[in-house]
């Protein structure tokens, strides 16, 4: 292992890294080097691999400190039994490369995990030290995102938080039956207790920040976790409920959600094939209707089938309304917000400019047309002026209407 390269590392451990979704850097406190002091910033723009809330694109560098681990989870290609090239960064050399990146404008900030080497304690000293290095003997400004490790001492992941701008401390998986079945060197209960400690020093930090002008931050960008999807028998319906439990619990500002892949030299007790990814992506639609247009969780594992998963074919809001077709169709010009945010089709921001506009004059269906994106999907969960959807919102063949359309792509079409 000595003897590779820093290039040689870097590809192993960039690619190690691949399998952590949860690197999104929205919510960080905006600091910049303008003036001439430090280096970095958390606010320019760069090759994309990260998106912010208002829509800017954070490129990070994402590498693991070492893909060496005492664990032996089943899912994980870095498991102690796992039969691939190992290697390891030294917490300078993290820093070293972290700079040379940003320097060549290739990146604004680090997303840095690791496998456990040696013990949680030594490895979690390994990343706070590269951390440092990086503020202190750097000045380094961009964003950095640690991910913590709950077996690790309290008193290291309080100074990850103190380094970074976002910590986060994955779940791994949705039921405590499914992590003691594929992690058994997890505690479903140790986690939930690191995060909750994570939320009381981030809590804490910003009470002190009001009282106090040069209290140090804590993690200003929050905390954030992973589920994989797929690796289990859990279903959508645990997944939810358990994503919904994790955002009151401990206020995190995300949940991932990763489908599982299939890795060399799996083990016995794993599928054999990979979910549809599609299910990833019902699960962050699920995961948006909870967190931007007031659905409760129970609200969202209604919208789900018998077997407890999502529809595949339409989107869970869509699954959601047919369900409760009794609740619709809803007068644009006289239905309050919340309500509005129910209709499939119509974003928050469609929402928002159908009240700014109904305010001057009452809305034909043309005009909700020019507010959103398609009107086909509307047009039978609302009233309009010149428009009733009569026995439209009833039809039992309204699902296959309103369901995209599945297409076979060609290889070589023009």
């Amino acid at each position: 292992m000595d003897s590779l390269s820093t290039l040689e590392k870097l590809e192993i451990l960039a690619d190690a890294a691949k399998y952590d979704a949860s690197c999104a850097s929205s919510g960080t406190a905006k600091k910049n080097s303008l003036g001439g002091k430090g280096i970095g910033s958390t606010e320019g723009m760069g090759i994309c691999h990260a998106y912010a809330p208002d829509g800017r694109c954070i490129s990070l560098l994402k590498i693991l400190l070492t893909n060496h681990c005492i664990f032996d989870c089943h899912y994980c290609v870095n498991r102690k039994s796992s039969n691939v090239r190992r290697a390891r960064f030294s917490p300078w050399e993290v820093a070293d490369l972290t700079i040379s990146f940003y320097r060549r404008n290739y990146i604004e900030g680090l997303f840095l995990s690791s496998g456990i080497v040696k013990s949680s304690n030594h490895t979690m000293e390994q990343m706070v030290e590269a951390a440092r290095i990086l503020r202190e003997e750097h000045d380094f400004r961009g964003y950095i995102h640690l991910k913590t490790i709950p077996e690790a001492d309290p008193e290291l992941v309080y100074q990850a938080g103190l380094y970074a701008d976002r910590v986060s401390i994955n779940v791994e998986l949705p039921t405590d039956s499914g992590l003691s079945r594929l992690a058994p060197d997890k505690n479903a209960r140790q986690i939930e207790g690191a995060m909750g400690k994570v939320k009381s020093d981030i809590v804490e930090a910003k009470d002190a920040k009001k009282r106090f002008k040069n209290a140090p931050r804590f993690a200003p960008a929050g905390q954030s976790t992973q589920m994989i999807v797929g690796a289990d028998a859990a279903t959508d319906a645990d997944i939810v409920g358990k994503a919904s439990r994790l955002y009151d619990g401990f206020r995190l500002r995300r949940v991932y959600y990763s489908a599982f892949s299939p890795i060399p030299d799996a083990s016995a007790v794993l599928p054999l094939k990979r979910p549809p990814l599609i299910r990833e992506h019902r699960l962050y639609q699920s995961d948006w209707l909870m967190r931007f247009y007031g659905y409760r969780a129970n609200e969202v594992i209604q919208a789900t089938e018998k077997d407890g998963n999502l529809p595949l074919d339409i989107d869970p809001k869509l699954a959601w309304a047919l369900k409760f077709r009794e609740q619709f169709p809803l007068d644009v010009n006289r239905a309050p917000r919340e309500q509005l945010l129910r209709v499939p089709g119509l974003g928050v921001t469609a929402v928002n400019r159908i009240i700014a506009a109904r305010r001057h004059r009452s809305l034909r269906l043309d005009d909700v047309g020019k507010l959103t994106v398609s009107i086909a999907k509307v047009r039978p969960f609302i009233c309009a002026t010149d428009w009733r959807p009569t026995a439209l919102t009833d039809r039992a063949d309204l699902r296959n209407l309103l369901a995209p359309r599945q297409e076979q792509l060609e290889l070589f079409a023009a």
